[in-house]
């Protein structure tokens, strides 16, 4: 995700000049029928955070090179900005760009930038007669606060076009990061409950299935909240979360047949895994691989496997103390999970999912529409090529790519930033299902089952962060907006409007402010 700003001339009316030289070809492609000019609306002049930003060809601001304070203040400010992208999870490709664009939109256009897991470094070239400057910001922290990234877009996108002067966007920045969450905290917990609730009836449990996992992650996201509280690391805090999601099927699975229910308890283990994946930077560390950051990826890919590690040891400690006991473990069944049939239920099921990890993770209300519709089109790229005869990693990586793709198209009109969008709709397809399966075949000696489920677990997680990369890059660059295109940079920003001229085709009126039809 790169973070950037709007064209400077996107004031909402086109430029006459551009609609003089397109010529008789593009007045035919306006008059097209309804569907062409969606597309258009879609992907207008608006520049987005999905498209890859450039720095301004000329500071919009230049600061004094030569006071010390300033250098430093501007300095402090970028790399503050970068800390608040890199710890949502974004790239390090991406928060580099934003880093060294609002170093450049300063005066400060010859920087260095070096991004690690858990810090961010800045070096400025003040010419020859002036030493460098340098700041350095470590991340001490990691979570999934979405209203704090848009707002940190929106900041962005205000010192590129308002020109702000840096004591003035430091001051936003602290409100930014001193703001409490806009929802209290039992909405993010109906979040991640609902988000477990979505993905067993997507797997296809029923009702019982549904309620008791969305009682279960209530009482995950409670006893984390508290052990947090205590510092205790996240490893053993995903161990615990993963004993309470395996302690209900548990007993469902003892009870079920005594009771003559017909349910599947290892959708609740499921849907219990998908929850606590959702929270790891999965995207992030694949995208730092896939672009070249491989130190970062490292890390990130550690990380990553150290709290599914967390996960798995718990649910092994819940089933081991349940067969000592003598309670009934949920059966291994290998059959599709998601399957063809019932599609309304599963696209709603799909939709909630990522509104739901959206809700949980307080992004603002325009992203929860913008996550749902990504959510529920991931659900159906993922089942028609499913049923088209493929696995369910190239599945993933379909329905991943159309998410990205769609992702930032859907952020350049509701100005929201396209990992929000991304990270919600991959949720619904994580592989927790296959987790659960590699961890019951490894613990009841059937080694190769296991490993099979492990490695596929594996080749999904991997399926769904590439397919996410790869939909941003055809955004980036197939897709770019037509300001993009036509001066391949930004533009600068325009102070007077020009006024539009007689002689405007018919067509193109309804473009203009209605003030500016009246002219004559």
């Amino acid at each position: 995700m790169a973070i950037g700003a709007p064209s400077g001339g996107d004031t909402g009316e086109p430029r006459v000049e551009e609609f003089a030289t397109r010529g008789p070809r593009r007045r035919r492609i306006l008059q097209l029928p309804v569907v062409t000019q969606a597309f258009g609306r879609l992907v207008g002049d608006r520049q987005a955070t999905a498209d890859t930003i450039v720095a301004a060809p000329t500071p919009l601001q230049p600061i004094d090179l030569s006071d010390d304070a300033m250098v430093a203040e501007v300095l402090d400010l970028a790399v503050r900005m970068g800390e608040v992208v890199l710890a949502s999870g974004t790239s390090v490709n991406d928060t580099t760009t934003t880093v060294r664009f609002i170093a450049a939109t300063y005066g400060l256009a010859r920087c260095d930038v070096d991004v690690t897991f858990d810090s961010i470094r800045i070096y400025a070239d003040r010419g020859r007669s002036l030493p460098p400057a340098s700041s350095m910001r470590v991340v001490h922290y990691r979570g999934m606060d979405f209203t704090r990234l848009a707002a940190v877009d929106r900041l962005t996108r205000r010192i590129r076009t308002q020109v702000v002067d840096p004591e003035d966007a430091r001051a936003a920045l602290d409100a930014i990061t001193s703001a409490p969450h806009p929802y209290a905290r039992w909405t993010a917990t109906f979040g991640w409950s609902l988000l477990a609730a979505s993905i067993a009836v997507l797997l296809g449990g029923g009702a019982l299935v549904a309620v008791i996992s969305f009682a279960a992650t209530a009482a995950i996201d409670r006893v984390n909240r508290v052990l947090n509280r205590y510092g205790l690391p996240f490893f053993f805090q995903h161990m615990v979360g993963g004993a309470i999601a395996a302690t209900p099927a548990i007993v469902l699975a003892t009870l079920a047949e005594p009771l003559g229910m017909n349910v599947d308890p290892t959708l609740i283990i499921a849907a219990g895994i998908t929850v606590l994946l959702s929270g790891l930077s999965l995207v992030g560390s694949v995208q730092d691989a896939i672009t070249g950051s491989p130190i970062t990826a490292a890390a990130r890919m550690l990380e990553l496997i150290m709290m599914t590690g967390g996960i798995v040891a718990g649910i092994a400690l819940a089933l081991r103390v349940g067969q000592i006991l003598g309670a009934t473990s949920p059966p291994l069944d290998l059959t599709p999970a998601r399957v063809f049939t019932d599609l309304p239920v599963k696209l709603l099921a799909g939709a909630i999912a990522a509104l739901a990890y959206a809700l949980a993770c307080y992004a603002e209300r325009r992203a929860l529409v913008a996550a749902a519709l990504s959510g529920a089109v991931g659900t159906v790229v993922y089942l028609l090529v499913q049923h088209a005869g493929f696995g369910p990693v190239v599945s993933s990586g379909a329905a991943a790519t159309v998410i990205g793709l769609a992702g930032g198209l859907m952020a350049r009109r509701a100005l929201t930033p396209p990992l929000i969008v991304a990270v919600a709709g991959i949720t619904p397809l994580l592989p927790g299902l296959s987790v659960y399966r590699g961890l019951y075949g490894t613990l009841n000696d059937e080694l190769l089952i296991g490993a099979n489920q492990l490695l596929a677990a594996l080749g999904v997680g991997c399926a769904l962060a590439a397919g996410v990369t790869l939909g941003e890059w055809f955004d980036r660059t197939v897709v770019r907006p037509p300001v993009l295109r036509r001066f391949g940079s930004l533009k600068r920003p325009i102070v007077r409007r020009r006024r539009r001229p007689v002689g405007i085709p018919p067509y193109l009126r309804k473009e203009f402010p209605p003030n500016l039809r009246k002219q004559k």
